[in-house]
């Protein structure tokens, strides 16, 4: 049996993560996705609001369904995608640290688009704003990805 993969999404909001992995050919019999977007989306969904209406109230289930996902996917032992935005060491770290060492790990880096595009981007999300000051702090925390933090391979999509 191949070794398990698991690849950390790195980018901000609007550079292209979600529909990179809708555009992956996965074997989705073996393959999770763990999210918190996806668990609050759902969750708005079911209550009829917008995704930033319920954002902080149902961030903390999102963290420990997203967790589980990851925990579950770990003891059977299948692919994991981890969409999130992974911008910074200390974040990826905190991944890392969950993912046994019998998994490749393969950071997947998506570049933050130009001004003009990414508001292009955000404003095709209705319902989920992103303050700006939060956008620019991501932006300006940016910390490159290297092999150093435990990546097998780290890809530009």
């Amino acid at each position: 049996m191949a070794m398990a993969k698991c690849y950390i999404l790195i980018g901000i909001p609007g550079s292209g993560k979600s529909t990179w992995i809708n555009n992956q050919n996965f074997d989705w019999s073996r393959t999770v996705v763990a999210s918190t977007d996806d668990y609050v989306d759902s969750e708005a969904r079911n209550q009829g609001k917008t995704y930033s209406e319920i954002f902080r109230d149902t961030m903390p289930a999102a963290v420990a369904h997203m967790t589980k996902t990851v925990v579950d996917a770990v003891r059977a032992g299948k692919d994991i995608v981890w969409d999130q935005t992974s911008t910074t060491v200390a974040s990826r770290a905190k991944k890392f640290r969950m993912l046994p060492p019998n998994y490749s790990v393969v950071g997947v880096v998506f570049r933050t688009p130009d001004r003009a595009e990414l508001a292009r981007r955000l404003k095709s999300r209705p319902g989920k704003e992103i303050p700006d000051n939060v956008m620019r702090s991501m932006i300006g925390g940016w910390e490159e990805p290297t092999k150093a933090e435990g990546f097998n391979k780290i890809i530009v999509a």
